[in-house]
């Protein structure tokens, strides 16, 4: 059963990173779009960030946070992640 658990906790991590990364990628290309499309207007705010997924109910929180910095590390290697952005995130899951 904590085989299962830890699989599931996984698996729900990398799809909160992969949903909060895919949104923050989508925000980005719309305000680059607008840029584009009306260079002499302000670019609005950006909204807040999505919180960092909750760890897994009963879960190795250990284990949990460095499959999310694995996680993390792929997605600043794909060019995904900006430096700024891959720090923000760890000191997010660090720091939880």
């Amino acid at each position: 059963m904590p085989g299962l658990l830890r699989g599931v906790a996984r698996t729900a991590v990398v799809a909160g990173t992969a949903t909060a990364v895919s949104n923050r990628v989508s925000r980005r290309q719309a305000g680059r779009w607008a840029e584009q499309n009306a260079p002499a207007e302000p670019a609005p705010a950006a909204p807040a960030q999505a919180p960092a997924p909750p760890p897994a109910p009963g879960g190795d929180d250990m284990s949990t946070r460095i499959d999310q910095l694995k996680e993390l590390g792929t997605l600043k290697e794909q060019g995904i992640l900006t430096e700024a952005e891959f720090v923000e995130q760890k000191s997010r899951i660090l720091g939880s």
